[in-house]
């Protein structure tokens, strides 16, 4: 099908489904053998936008009195606070200091601050609610909330740190963001960007915005750290969520894509001990908990000649795959490479970063660390979420030779 086609089957598509996400679009292209990615999507859907603005441009020269009346669209306005979650505690240690943390009017708290309680004033209320420092026990009042006093007067070393991380975990589309890349490193600005407005709704103007917040806050609050020049998200959900959270996470994510039973998710891993152990302890049951059967090639075969048959079959007929890196075994580079020669979605997944080649940073990696009590489940969790997120956004796990740095 030739580029003009293609473009015409998209907004066909488009047409009968108009809030369909972009992963819809490369889910129903891919089920009609045609292979897109996310940003010729976004194109078409751009394009397509325009021609619907010139008829509705049209339509209102026509029909100038009646349309005149019609309210007008406003754009989805993100959810995020828009200050970091160390200057969305101003407001809160201002009632502390000069009200002893008595509610007040916005008035009276703006006027602690050498500030009217208008515009830039009411936008820094906001972001204290959202992060949960600042409440409003009744109409035109606000007062510091309990999380706010356990950062602003700490009882032990610990509790500010404990509380400036309940408060990012809680914050809207930051907390959301944060539970994507835990485990993993920030992908470069490209694919960050495209990320949160694919996947979280955020307009891509608003992208540096929300960087600068999202990262100043994570490093408040210690959950984040430096790796060889990359930003790694640290994970802490075994500690932060519980396991009916974690559980109900993975139901609404698996609510967002299409799994049948027959889907299988095929296995790159050494056999040796102790990666080979992980499979039944780790990978088998993350891609149940996905809702896919888990496949790899056995290794009581490997002498007979006909693993590469079996290697090939697995590959080729999965949904979704996931690769161990960890040790740089020879034998799973060279099934990732026929993953990425066939296109594949794949899970890349790592304890050592050194092990991950260059030409692979810019696909999403799982790292985790085995010095950590609770690595095990972590990983189930995050192996379970990538899957998902990698069915409905296989861009973000497909390799493309286009998108390596020189």
């Amino acid at each position: 099908m030739d580029t003009n086609s293609k473009a015409e089957f998209i907004r066909e598509y488009l047409k009968d489904h108009p809030s369909a996400s972009t992963a819809d679009v490369i889910e129903h292209c891919k089920n009609n053998n045609l292979t897109v990615n996310a940003s010729y999507v976004r194109n078409v859907r751009s394009k397509a936008g325009r021609g619907s603005e010139k008829k509705k441009v049209r339509a209102t020269k026509s029909h100038a009195k009646n349309n005149s009346q019609k309210p007008k669209q406003t754009s989805v306005r993100p959810k995020y606070p828009r200050h970091s979650v160390e200057k969305a505690l101003r407001i809160s240690r201002a009632i502390l200091e000069q009200n002893a943390g008595k509610a007040c009017t916005p008035k009276e708290a703006a006027a602690y601050l050498g500030m009217k309680a208008q515009g830039p004033f009411n936008v820094e209320v906001g972001s204290g609610i959202k992060y949960g420092f600042l409440e409003r026990p009744e109409s035109g009042k606000i007062k510091p909330t309990d999380l706010a006093r356990q950062i602003l007067r700490p009882k032990n070393a610990e509790s500010a740190l404990e509380g400036y991380r309940t408060a990012v975990l809680q914050a809207p589309d930051i907390s959301e963001v944060y539970k994507h890349y835990r485990g993993e490193n920030l992908p470069d600005d490209v694919f960050f960007k495209n990320t949160i407005a694919d996947s979280f709704s955020i307009p891509e103007d608003s992208f540096e915005d929300f960087k600068q917040v999202f990262v100043e806050s994570l490093q408040t609050a210690q959950l984040v750290n430096d790796h060889t020049g990359k930003l790694r998200v640290l994970d802490v959900s075994e500690e932060s969520s519980s396991p009916e959270d974690k559980d109900e996470r993975i139901k609404r994510m698996g609510a967002k894509v299409t799994v049948h039973s027959t889907d299988t998710c095929f296995v790159m891993q050494p056999f040796a001990a102790p990666l080979g152990g992980y499979y039944d302890k780790i990978y088998k049951p993350a891609i149940e908990k996905a809702g896919l059967q888990a496949v790899r090639a056995d290794a009581e075969i490997f002498a007979t000649g006909k693993i590469m048959d079996q290697v090939w079959r697995g590959i080729n007929s999965a949904k979704v795959l996931v690769a161990e890196l960890t040790s740089r075994n020879p034998n799973v580079f060279y099934e990732l490479g026929l993953a990425h020669a066939l296109k594949k979605p794949v899970v890349l997944i790592s304890s050592n970063e050194n092990d991950v080649p260059f030409d692979l940073h810019h696909i999403r990696v799982i790292y985790y660390e085995m010095s950590d009590p609770f690595w095990g489940n972590k990983l189930i969790d995050k192996v379970a979420e990538n899957i998902l997120s990698a069915l409905r956004n296989p861009e973000e796990a497909i390799f493309r030779s286009g998108d390596i740095s020189a």
